[in-house]
């Protein structure tokens, strides 16, 4: 029977590093010149590991690589409970260099960086394919740094680093490894927490305005980093590579960071770790989402205390307001439609108009609130499609009331 690799080559897919070219003459930069690590022996051979330990400072106030924060609501956002009953050092940071941004089966991750908590401190480890024959290796070494992994942190790893890593280690012959664990993307609560206030919410973008992290000029951009692989295959020369490291290592440590930083205003909204009125409504949502009404209803109110654009003020207070309405809590609700009347929100005067009539039984506020609509929508600046969508509504709902209001002074 054949095997899985079997029909992958049949497949034309790439097995091991077939599609990379092997290097004839030494190097003339080795990586061991470079930057400094050590051999560790596979089944497959030697892979060349770089290890860094970033030991915690018990003197400083914040110490952003140690782990200090609840997972209980990221947990519940990514509906994983058992992220609330691990071991902080089974957590595994991962993110990759790669032989291309496209990802797929020709695309070999040259760089594997793997961040940890440890007793001493944070531990980071870049598993570094020296040559493409040494995949198997690399790989081999990785998953040994992986052994004890139950909970994996990534950027954008869901779609990008993750299957990748599972192809390689398919395209090898090996079964995928990276299957079981819990998994918290980190991009997907930043585009969620920061998507309002953030052009880009890129880990770069994420670092400088979040975080207040500055990379030095060692750094290299992204789209670079291919080439710069391809080159030292080519050359020999591995003196480009440290930059590549640097930025694998800056990303790794921002992961780090970053999970502290999004657990803690996740977790306490309130205390002054969120600073932006547009945060707080972002974490509002996500509470809401969740079902922790009181929690939503709490960083609402302290963001639009906020001066916030009008667009997310508007937004906000909508959002609030129909939360509100569907627990009951119609004193809140009444004064959110007040004042989103006050920016002549249509439906503002609708759900004014409908809880006086249904709820309350006054017809003559709900009167009020219809009059006050069609009179508004003739004298602002509403688009002909406005005036034809709401114009009518407020009409016949102004005739109805005015029918309920007759019969209810004749009784």
């Amino acid at each position: 029977m054949p095997t899985l690799s079997d029909k992958l080559k049949a497949l034309g897919v790439n097995i091991g590093a077939e599609g990379l070219k092997h290097r004839e003459k030494p190097p003339s930069h080795p990586i061991e010149s470079v930057v400094a690590g050590k051999e560790i022996n596979t089944p497959f051979g030697e892979a060349y590991v770089i290890e860094e330990v970033y030991e915690y400072d018990p003197r400083a106030e914040d110490t952003p690589l140690l782990f200090q924060a609840s997972l209980e609501k990221v947990s519940r956002w990514i509906g994983d409970q058992n992220l609330t009953k691990f071991n902080p050092q089974s957590i595994s940071f991962i993110d990759t260099e790669t032989s291309g941004l496209a990802g797929g089966t020709g695309t070999y991750a040259f760089l594997i960086g793997i961040g940890e908590f440890t007793k001493q401190g944070f531990k980071l480890s870049q598993f570094f394919m020296r040559d493409p024959y040494e995949e198997p290796a690399q790989l081999a070494a990785v998953l040994g740094a992986l052994s004890n992994t139950e909970v994996l942190v990534t950027y954008n790893g869901k779609s990008f680093d993750v299957p990748l890593l599972n192809t390689r280690f398919i395209t090898n012959g090996e079964p995928p490894p990276l299957k079981s664990q819990s998994h918290i993307d980190l991009l997907h609560l930043a585009r969620r927490i920061w998507r309002d206030r953030l052009p880009s919410r890129t880990l770069g973008s994420i670092e400088e305005n979040i975080l207040g992290l500055q990379r030095t000029g060692e750094d290299i951009p992204g789209w670079m980093v291919p080439t710069i692989y391809f080159d030292y295959i080519k050359t020999g020369d591995a003196r480009p590579i440290k930059g590549v490291l640097y930025h694998n290592a800056m990303d790794i440590l921002s992961l780090a960071t970053l999970l502290n930083h999004i657990s803690g205003i996740m977790d306490d909204p309130y205390g002054g770790l969120v600073e932006e009125g547009i945060d707080l409504i972002s974490i509002g949502r996500i509470y809401e989402d969740m079902g922790e009404i009181d929690a939503a209803a709490k960083c609402f109110a302290l963001g639009l205390e906020f001066n916030l654009p009008l667009n997310i003020r508007k937004k906000a207070i909508f959002r609030w307001s129909i939360m509100e309405k569907r627990r009951n809590n119609y004193d809140q609700s009444l004064q959110l439609w007040q004042n989103a009347a006050q920016d002549e929100e249509l439906y503002a005067y609708e759900e004014l108009a409908k809880v006086f009539e249904h709820k309350f039984k006054d017809f003559s506020q709900a009167i009020y609130w219809t009059e006050l609509a069609i009179s508004t929508l003739d004298s602002s600046g509403f688009s002909q499609l406005e005036r034809s969508l709401w114009v009518p509504k407020f009409e016949h709902r102004l005739n109805r009331l005015k029918r309920k209001a007759q019969r209810k002074k004749d009784s």
